[in-house]
């Protein structure tokens, strides 16, 4: 079964009346939807997931920044009375591996601190646009 077969199908079994119409019990729920019917309080993206998703990375880009600028410090006078020893060359070879591996890592969580803000501000004024429409529904359109 190819990709656009299976959304067909699962396209057709939503719309296809259920066996238990009318009782409420709907053929094709999210798992984590409560009981049918108004006044769920679960979409609402205004502070939560997306805030904390930002915030979080960036508390990793300023530890990672952290962990990075403290790997030079630790590395030096490694040269002194090492002079031909093979190792002090593959040391400072996976130092700067690191160093670099770990500004890749700050500047992709500096990224996403930036985008998922974004993404939490745009979704916090849909929930707000959401609810005055639902408002204004229940006032029988007169803030429209």
């Amino acid at each position: 079964m190819t990709y656009s077969d299976r959304w067909q199908e699962l396209y057709e079994l939503a719309s296809a009346p259920s066996a238990a119409a009318g009782t409420g019990q709907e053929r094709m729920s999210l798992a984590s939807a409560s009981a049918p019917g108004p006044g769920g309080d679960k979409l609402n993206h205004s502070g939560g997931p997306w805030t904390k998703a930002s915030s979080t990375a960036g508390e990793l880009r300023t530890n990672t920044e952290t962990s990075r600028s403290s790997l030079g410090p630790g590395h030096e006078g490694i040269d002194a009375g090492t002079t031909g020893l093979t190792a002090v060359a593959s040391l400072k070879a996976v130092l700067t591996s690191w160093e670099e591996r770990l500004a890749g890592v700050r500047d992709e969580c500096e990224y996403l601190t930036g985008a998922l803000s974004k993404v939490a501000k745009e979704m916090g004024e849909t929930d707000t646009a959401v609810e005055s429409s639902f408002n204004a529904a229940r006032k029988g359109g007169q803030d429209r």
